[in-house]
């Protein structure tokens, strides 16, 4: 690689909104973020109910049937 061209890699301390911090390698020393794995809805297992509740409520729709 040519010397002198390239940005120098470091760790990285990344803050989200929600208070968590962790490290990671970056050209940047410090990165803040919206969301993160603590925070967002699809790790923390929120996500995926949902979406199954969706899909239960439109294929009874579709058919017809009635919640007992």
């Amino acid at each position: 690689m040519r010397e002198g061209i390239h940005p120098e890699y470091q760790q990285a301390k990344v803050v989200c909104n929600c208070g968590n911090e962790f490290t990671v390698g970056s050209t940047k020393p410090e990165i803040h973020v919206e969301i993160c794995s603590k925070c967002h809805p699809f790790y923390t297992g929120q996500q995926k109910a949902s979406s199954i509740r969706g899909r239960i409520d439109a294929f009874n729709r579709k058919y017809g049937i009635k919640n007992a």
